[in-house]
This record gives C-alpha cells, structure tokens and sequence, in this order.
C-alpha cells in the first residue's frame, strides 16, 4: 500500500512541469528596457560622431555659405575656373546644372548648423542624422517582430552597414528619407506628411526618386491584380498620396529631370572610376552588408506565403541598387534587418535578457569614449592642407591654381570664389579631369620632366602655381608631377612651401615670398613624411609606403627603402610575401631579385 502511493507521488513528480525562467518582475522590466533603449542610442550616437575628415565636405559648406550670402544658387560655378570647358559626351551639360544645385537645401542648413554650433553642431547633426536612421531600422524590426530584442538587433544591424558613410554628406538625407517614407506607409498612418516630406527631399538631394519606389512598391499592393478583385479600404487615399508626394517632389531646381541624369552618370568615366561608384565585394570584411543582402533574401524564399508584395519589390529595387554601386549599400543596411526581424521562422525568447544588455552596452559605451573614438567634435586636421591655405593667403600667391583633387574642396572653403581650383570632388568635367590626369602623370611622355602634354596643358591652362600632395593614399600611387616641377632641370618652377600634407611651386614667385633651395632633395623628404603623417592618422590604409619603398629600392637607396618597407609590413591588414622576401632581402644585405 505504501509502495504504490510512493510510485504514484513519483510518477506525478515526474510529470510535473519545468518552472518557468525567471523574469524581472514588470517595473524592473520596464526600467532595464527604457535602459537598453537609451544606452543602444548612446553608442549610436557615439559610434557615428566621429572628427570631420570627408575631403568634400568643405565645398559642401562653402557653398551654403556663398547661397547664404549671395541669396541665388552657385550656377554658374563660382569656384573653379575649368568648368565651362567642352563637352564630352550628351548630357554632360545637364549633369553639371544638376550637381551644382541638386543638394542646394541640404547644404544651406548645414552652413546654418555650422554658423550656429561650430564643427561641433556639424558632427552632432550628422550622428543624429544616421542614428535616427538605425532608430527607425530598429522600431519598425521590433513592430514587425513583435519583440524589443529584434528592434535593438536591427538599429545594431543597420549600424554595421552605415558606420562606413558617417560622412558630412547630403547623401544621408536620402537614405533617412527611404526608412521615414518606409515608416509612415507601415504604420498605415500620418500619409499627409508625405508630400511636404517629399517636397523637402527633392530639394536636399537628388536621390528623393527612391521616395518613388518606396511609395509605387506599397500603392501597389493595393491594385486590384485578379478578375473579381476590388481596391481595398484606403487605396484611393494611398494612390493621392502617392501622385501628390510625386509631384511635390518635381518642385526643385531640376524638375524630374532627375532620371535622365542618373542615366547620364552613367556615361561619364570620371563618374565611374570614383569608389562610390564601383559594384561592392560580395563577400570580404568587415561583412556586414554581405550577411544581411544573403540571409534577407533566404527568409523571404521560405516565408514565401507570408510575404508582402511591397517587401518582394523594395527588396529587389535596392538589392539591385547596392550592387551596382556601393554607394547604395545603406539601403540593404536599413532594409534587410527589418525584413529579417519581420520574417524570421522562429521566435527566440530571451528570459531575463533585459538584465545583462544594459552593462553590456554599457561597457561599449565606456570603450568608446575611453578610446576617444565617441563625441570627435573637431575636424581632422590631417586631411586637410590648413597650413598650406594660410601660407597661401599670408603671402599673397595668386593666379590660376593647378591642384589635386582631393584637396580642392578645402581650398574651395578657405580660399573661393576669390581664388578658383582646377578641380574638385563635384565631377563637373569630363574634359578636365582627363587633363587633369595627364597633367599628374604626363602618360605617353617623360614622368619626371615638364615636358609634352603636361607641359602643353600647364600652358594652355595658364597654370602659375601648383599646390598638391605627393601621392594617392588609397592605391599609394606616386603623382609624378611633384618630381618633374622638382626636377632640377625645371627652372621655371620654385618650391615655395612644404609641409607634411602639401607642396607649393610657383613659376614666379611673388615679391617677399622665400623661395626654398633644393627642391628636389626637400620634395623627396616630404614624400617619406607626407606618407609616415597619413599612416600615423589612417593606420589601415598604408600602401603608399610601399610605394616609396619600392620607388627608393629602384634608385639604390636601401635605407629609405627598409624604413618604408618596414612601415607598410608593420601596419599591412593582409600577408604581403613579395614585400616580406624583399625586406628580409635587405636586412641582409643581399640584392633585392623582387624589384617590381
């Protein structure tokens, strides 16, 4: 009798459910998740308020300044003197109006910013800006998902991929632009706001057309597709909407002219021979827009059934746009995470979780600002020439500029429209930039020598001084002009200024300005610290001191060529074996046989 009661407590016992996991109880709940949520903005915010270093800000700023000033837009162009070249292909004329004054707004507010709060104000909007992008990346995720943890995965997701645009930019507009227009149409509420929002788009950047897209992809889930089908409660109003965001958005200073120039873009070598241009890896670090535009697309084949019509044709629309140029890549960034949260198979429950991602985040956060890699409210001042633009102004060097075009915008924003460059990064001329290269490398004749096409283009173009860095940072390729105005046999040109981000050469050098004895010994020196300054600062990006290391192992001077090789090796991402065999070569004394 006693026995069989025991078996049956066990048996019950045995039956008996798993408790559930511990949760906090609901106001705790409730604090841990308003901590998660103010803590994921705070690295956000951080993450993207780095120093100012994106060379075509400056133009950007100058020229709200000169709209601001003036009260008209910069057409003509006011601050190079090259732009009314010819021609080179149909449509390069309407390409010049439409990248003079397409980001017209969006560079008067950021003038204003910079008038009212400094750099600092710059730096804060921006990382605003971009936050709110993952802000609305993570609400419509946690929406969709039905879970906070999905939200805070998402912003987080979106993050990985825009981290690599937090430039001062108008281009970020747009990319804010699509998740807004994409949050009012899920939210089913708030349409009205569309065209004005629409209306302001168009006149801050030329991207609004995916404005388009976005507001076509959900108008038509409502058409009636099947025989017997009637329109749904609220098509009408959602098509108005739609027709009226698209007409206000033809309200800028370039109508709906705005496609053909996208085509023409097209057409233009110097437009896609710029990085932003150029299709992205498809799989290579730091592999965060690879995993989102690969896992997206597999949970929408297998939740097939579920899927929203909208979703299938945003997804493709930007799909296709990322990989045709990686400038497009934020638009997987902010898509693929809300369509993984709203379509993943299954639900992950996380007991508790609210309790360990507050100290989490917080630990991110304190790295961030210990490493003084949060709040950078300041420029860059390795990426900009300041020193050379001062010399310039204090002594007076006047008279057509040639110049590089990394550093025109900068001299754009300290010396315009006074003093007018050759070229910059808006990409008004394809004429130009093709003389811009030969001029630089001199193809077809002597590199080092001012001599041939370059010396025909100098002249042609009246070029009296010359103010540029030595070298390209990204492929580390040697400019051969600054030897050939330092060769010795080039008397025409002096070197008037160096310093470790510039040259200056004049061909006639203006009363009290001190000429700099030689030139060519003082431009060889500036090439090592010129290139040993930029490392110092941009430490992923050191190819070109393996350029210099290469270019003095040719002239048989092996000192400087161990010094750069061992710069480039200790600072390489990737195992270089040529350059390691080389340098092994050196330390020990034997001849380089890798010369390349």
């Amino acid at each position: 009798m006693g026995s069989g009661h025991t078996g049956r407590r066990r048996k019950n016992r045995e039956r008996l459910p798993e408790p559930p996991p511990a949760t906090p109880p609901a106001p705790l709940a409730r604090c841990l998740k308003a901590a998660t949520l103010l803590l994921t903005a705070l690295c956000l915010l951080g993450l993207f308020s780095t120093e100012i270093a994106d060379t075509d800000f400056w133009w950007h700023l100058k020229t709200g300044q000169y709209m601001v000033e003036r009260h008209s837009l910069p057409v003509p162009d006011p601050f190079a003197y090259t732009t009314s070249a010819a021609t080179a292909y149909r449509g390069e004329e309407q390409v010049r109006r439409f990248n003079l004054t397409h980001e017209w707004l969006s560079q008067v507010l950021m003038y204003a910013v910079y008038a009212a709060a400094g750099f600092p104000g710059i730096v804060l909007a921006r990382a605003v800006l971009l936050a709110s992008l993952c802000g609305l990346a993570g609400f419509l995720a946690a929406r969709l998902a039905a879970n906070f943890y999905a939200g805070i995965a998402a912003a987080c997701a979106t993050a990985s991929v825009v981290v690599a645009f937090a430039a001062d930019r108008p281009g970020v507009v747009s990319f804010l632009g699509v998740a807004v227009f994409v949050s009012l149409l899920e939210l089913r509420r708030g349409w009205w706001a569309l065209p004005p929002l629409a209306l302001l788009w168009a006149n801050c950047h030329g991207g609004f057309f995916l404005g388009w897209v976005v507001l076509l992809a959900y108008a038509s889930e409502t058409l009636p597709l099947w025989p017997g089908t009637a329109w749904p409660r609220g098509s009408r109003r959602l098509w108005l909407v739609t027709v009226c965001a698209m007409g206000a958005s033809g309200i800028n200073p370039n109508g709906f002219g705005v496609l053909s120039t996208v085509l023409a873009y097209r057409r233009s070598p110097m437009t896609t021979n710029l990085i932003e241009w150029h299709a992205p890896s498809l799989w290579g670090p730091p592999y965060g827009f690879d995993i989102l535009l690969y896992a997206a697309p597999l949970l929408l084949v297998l939740s097939w059934r579920k899927v929203r019509l909208a979703h299938w044709i945003l997804f493709a629309a930007f799909a296709g746009a990322s990989l045709g140029a990686f400038r497009n890549t934020p638009l997987i960034g902010f898509l693929a995470p809300v369509l993984i949260a709203a379509y993943f198979p299954f639900r992950v429950k996380v007991p508790g979780g609210l309790a360990w991602a507050p100290p989490i985040l917080a630990a991110g956060a304190a790295v961030g600002f210990a490493q003084g890699r949060f709040l950078q409210l300041r420029v860059a001042a390795w990426t900009i020439p300041a020193k050379t633009a001062d010399f310039l102004l204090e002594h007076h060097v006047t008279g057509p500029i040639f110049n590089t075009y990394e550093q025109g915008g900068y001299l754009i924003w300290r010396m315009g429209p006074q003093e007018r460059v050759f070229i910059d990064g808006r990409s008004l001329s394809e004429t130009v930039y093709r003389d811009y290269n030969q001029i630089l490398f001199n193809a077809g004749s002597y590199a080092d020598q001012v001599a041939g096409p370059r010396e025909e283009l100098l002249n042609r173009y009246g070029v009296e001084v010359v103010v540029m860095n030595a070298m390209d940072y990204v492929s580390g390729a040697l400019y051969p002009l600054a030897l050939a105005l330092a060769n010795p046999v080039s008397t025409e040109w002096q070197l008037v200024y160096e310093d470790s981000q510039a040259v200056v050469f004049v061909r006639h050098a203006p009363p009290g300005t001190p000429v700099l004895s030689n030139k060519l010994g003082r431009l060889l020196r500036h090439m090592d610290r010129e290139c040993a300054a930029y490392i110092e600062n941009s430490p992923d990006t050191p190819v070109c001191a393996r350029t210099l290391g290469y270019y003095w192992l040719h002239n048989q001077v092996k000192d400087e060529a161990r010094s750069m090789l061992f710069l480039y090796l200790s600072r390489a991402q990737r195992r270089d074996p040529q350059a390691e065999r080389t340098l092994r070569e050196l330390d020990a004394g034997s001849p380089p046989s890798n010369n390349p």
